[in-house]
Parts: C-alpha cells; sequence; structure tokens
C-alpha cells in the first residue's frame, strides 16, 4: 500500500490535473480514495471506471455512471449496481437472469422493479440460493407465490420479506392453506432426512438469511425440515408485517429465539409482553423493556430486574416515565449519554431534572446540548466532577467556566473539555501543557477545529494522536512536509491527505 499516494488521493486540495495523474496510476486503494472524491468530474469517474470494476461498482452506487457508461458484458458487477439502483437496463436483466454465474444471478434476484418476466426466470431457476434471495425481496405477489415453493429455505426468506402478505405469513407460521415443503438443505446435503452435526440454535436472529455454502451449525432434519422451518418462523416473526394474533402465541414458545424474535414488536397485546418480562432470558426481558409500545405497568416491573442489563435497556426506552427513569439513574450504570427520553423532556421537565439532588440524574440531563443558557450555567457550575464531565462539551460555555472545570477536577474532564466546539486556540493549548497530560486529551485536541500549531505540536508526542495532528490544516507547513517521511505509514498518509501540503510538493509525490 502506497501510504502517500493514498493520503494525496483524498487530500481536498489537490489539484484537477493531478488528480488525473494519480487516476492512472491507480491501485485498489487509490481508486478506492478518489472515487470517494466530492470534486470527482465526469471524466475522471469513467477514466477511474474503466481501470477497476470493483471502483466502477462504487460509483455506480454513488449515481456517478449510467447505463450509457457501462457494458455488461465487460463490467457485468458494475451493470448489476446500476441495476440494484434503477439505473440499469430492462435487457441488462434479462441477459442475467440467464447468466451461467450464479453469483450474478443471486445478485440480479436482489434488484428492485424487475420486469415481470424476469421474475419468473429466476422464480423457476435450478439454484435454490437465487430464488430464496428473489424470495427475499421480491413483491407481494410473487412472494405469496413462492410461499408455496417447495423448498423450505425459499419459504423461510419468504417470512424475512417485509413485502409478504400478512396471511401469507401467517399461514408460514401455522401451515394452514400450504402444501408441506418438500426439501431442505440439511436433507438435500445428506441424501436422506437426518441430523447435521448436533443442533443448537444460534444465539441471535439473523436479519438477512441466506443459503450458506455450508450447513449453519444446529441444522438438522428428520424429515420434517425442524432447523429450516424453526428458522421460518423466527423470521416471520420478527417481521412486522406478520399479524400479531399469530405472533403473540409463540410468547411461551419453548425456543428462546422464537420468544426473543417478539420482544421488539410493538403490536403485541398485554398479557404477551407479561409473559415476556418473565420471561428466564434477561436478554429477552432486555429488548422488551426497551420497546417502547410496551406499557408503563410493564415497563414499572421491569425496574425491578434483578439484571442490570435490563435495566439498562429500560433507560433507554423513549417512553419509559421519568421519575422511573430517575431513579434506574442511581441504581444502573447508564454513562453520560443523552438518553431518548431525556431528549423528549419539556422545559418544565428539564427545570426539575436540573434540580435533581442526584447527581447522576443531573448528569443525564446535562448530555443534552440545547439547554436553556441558565441550565446549561449551573450544570457547568456543579460539584459532581461526573456532571461536568457531561456538560462541558455544551456549545456557549465561556472560556472561563471551562477552565474552571479543569482547575477544580484536571484530568477527570480534561478530555471533555477540549471536545467543546467553542473552545478557544488558548484553551486548547492549556489542555495539552496539563500535567499529569492526559491521552484522549491531546486527541480532542487534534482534531479540534480551533487548535492552533503550539497545540498541535504537543499532540505529535502522543502516537493515538499523531496522525489526526497530521492531517491538520493549521500543522505548520514544514512539520507537514516533514511527517511525509514518518516511519509510521499512518501518519505519512494522513500528512499528505493534509490540505495545506503545497501543491508543489503534491506535484513532486505524484512524479
Amino acid at each position: 500500500m502506497n501510504h502517500i499516494l493514498c493520503g494525496l488521493a483524498a487530500n481536498p486540495a489537490l489539484p484537477a490535473e493531478l488528480v488525473d495523474r494519480l487516476i492512472t496510476v491507480a491501485d485498489d486503494e487509490i481508486a478506492t480514495e478518489l472515487a470517494a472524491r466530492k470534486d470527482l468530474g465526469r471524466a475522471q469517474a469513467l477514466a477511474l471506471a474503466a481501470r477497476d470494476e470493483g471502483t466502477a461498482v462504487h460509483l455506480a452506487y454513488e449515481g456517478r455512471l449510467t447505463s450509457a457508461d457501462i457494458d455488461p458484458v465487460a463490467q457485468p458487477q458494475a451493470a448489476l449496481a446500476l441495476l440494484d439502483t434503477g439505473a440499469g437496463l430492462p435487457e441488462w436483466a434479462r441477459r442475467f437472469a440467464t447468466d451461467p454465474v450464479t453469483e450474478r444471478r443471486e445478485k440480479l434476484a436482489a434488484c428492485q422493479d424487475l420486469p415481470p418476466d424476469v421474475t419468473d426466470t429466476l422464480a423457476a431457476d435450478s439454484e435454490i440460493a437465487v430464488v430464496a434471495e428473489l424470495a427475499l425481496w421480491t413483491t407481494p405477489d410473487m412472494a405469496a407465490r413462492l410461499a408455496r415453493h417447495p423448498h423450505a429455505e425459499v419459504r423461510r426468506a419468504v417470512a424475512a420479506n417485509e413485502a409478504t402478505p400478512p396471511a401469507v405469513l401467517e399461514m408460514l407460521l401455522t401451515g394452514d392453506g400450504l402444501p408441506p415443503a418438500r426439501h431442505c438443505l440439511v436433507c438435500e446435503r445428506e441424501g436422506t432426512p437426518a441430523p447435521h452435526a448436533r443442533p443448537h440454535p444460534h444465539p441471535h436472529p439473523h436479519p438477512h438469511p441466506h443459503p450458506a455454502d455450508d450447513l449453519p451449525p444446529g441444522a438438522f432434519c428428520t424429515g420434517s425440515h425442524e432447523s429450516t422451518v424453526h428458522d421460518m418462523w423466527r423470521q416471520a416473526l420478527s417481521n412486522p408485517a406478520t399479524p400479531a394474533r399469530a405472533a403473540a402465541g409463540f410468547a411461551g414458545h419453548s425456543s428462546a429465539l422464537l420468544r426473543w424474535s417478539l420482544a421488539g414488536r410493538s403490536d403485541l397485546p398485554p398479557e404477551a409482553w407479561g409473559r415476556l418480562a418473565d420471561d428466564p432470558l434477561p436478554g429477552i426481558r432486555g429488548d422488551l423493556a426497551e420497546n417502547p409500545a410496551v406499557d408503563a405497568a410493564h415497563l414499572r416491573a421491569l425496574a425491578t430486574d434483578v439484571s442490570p442489563d435490563v435495566r439498562r435497556s429500560l433507560a433507554h426506552n423513549p417512553r419509559v416515565p421519568l421519575d422511573l427513569l430517575a431513579s434506574l439513574a442511581g441504581t444502573t450504570k447508564i454513562g453520560a449519554t443523552l438518553l431518548p427520553r431525556i431528549a423528549a423532556a419539556t422545559p418544565a421537565e428539564v427545570e426539575s431534572l436540573a434540580k435533581s439532588p442526584d447527581p447522576a440524574v443531573r448528569m443525564l440531563l446535562a448530555a443534552r446540548r440545547d439547554l436553556p443558557p441558565g441550565t446549561r450555567d449551573a450544570l457547568a457550575a456543579d460539584t459532581d466532577a461526573k456532571v461536568l464531565k457531561s456538560i462541558a462539551p455544551h456549545p456557549g460555555l465561556s472560556e472561563a467556566r471551562l477552565r474552571d472545570m479543569i482547575d477544580r477536577h484536571g484530568v477527570r474532564v480534561l478530555a471533555r473539555v477540549a471536545t467543546n466546539p467553542d473552545a478557544s486556540p488558548s484553551l486548547l493549548e492549556h489542555v495539552t501543557r496539563h500535567d499529569p497530560p492526559v491521552p484522549k486529551a491531546f486527541r480532542e485536541v487534534a482534531r479540534h477545529r480551533n487548535a492552533t500549531a503550539p497545540a498541535l505540536l504537543a499532540c505529535l508526542t502522543d502516537r493515538q494522536a499523531r496522525p489526526i495532528a497530521a492531517a491538520h490544516p493549521s500543522l505548520p507547513v514544514p512539520v507537514v512536509v516533514e511527517l511525509l517521511g514518518d516511519a509510521e505509514g499512518r501518519v505519512a498518509e494522513a500528512a499528505a491527505a493534509n490540505p495545506s501540503l503545497p501543491p508543489a510538493m503534491m506535484l513532486k509525490l505524484t512524479r
């Protein structure tokens, strides 16, 4: 990897003629950086696309290429990318529908708005992976048709498709009105219905079911395609289009994965929430606790859960009662993060929270960045360091208040003060001179827009802050040039990407 040329390719100040020069010598890494440039011209995009199909795919997804720019024979992946964005040609879709390369047909099957004759061809494909991919993304009518497919893998994909009609999803759960599936990947691979290895379900649902080259752990079939049917149920239960009446019956199922799939649904009846609130698995109770559709009675019950993870999830629920959240703040390690309920607090609630005797509550409020000046300044004068750490990045704080925080609490607040967008150049220099030094503070200063040359030079002494500082436009030009020869590639690359790098040096480096 040429770190210098990769850095130059990302340099926003690189002249157009040097962009052209880099295109002629670009390898994969350089091409990736060039393709991401906001000032890339159309001719440059075409030149890049012609050099490397991977870059052409990226440019197609970015809307930099049209169907007139791509030959589907020479660059099939780029053509498929255009089809995926809706910018391809129908004749391309028909061509790829019978392509001998399975992966291309599979990619086509995931594209939207395909001509009906193309979807018919894909639905009849001999490769189950292609049909399953179509089932995952296709229209309601085709999904309903594929729900009757004899292969259980296809039905599993239909169950995950949110365009599948609700009545069809219910049939996939109950089996009513559908002929039994005749095949699955396990019984096809084994030749006769048989267990595959030792059955043990995956710990978490997979959002995009896809037939793998190798059977997943726990896959088994004794004639009823058990593991695939289980996965089909799991996908249907996670599908918001599945009717609640059909899903709710699984709240007491013996499979933890199926119960887990229900915990995030917004349409279950209270009795189903009650069963899930008593579930033996903390992960299920935690997902339920974060569900904004759960009623207040069940949320209050979850507030006394023995698992701190469940209580922490409850704190992130946007509809948790504010008094309940205040009680959680003192018993659960939440951290200085902006919780949804705090972000939605009314002016009256903000005033009440600011006066809370519990510093953990004041810390949660201090994570907001739109507080009234009076509330903001009162929190900035708080005696508790964790409140100050939370409020320190708030815009509008005066330099005097920020310096006072440092004077009172030193290393505990130093890095957070450095993140304040209004921190002055002199304050940032003050942060870098603090004894003892705080490595994280150097990194924050190095990326701050107000950092001065003296502050950035100090940041270069820290290994992790060094590449960040090397890219800062306020770093003195002689230092930037010197860092081009740094022994660490990341630092040299950052220096090459620095917009302060003189054009003459950029020209020299491209030679």
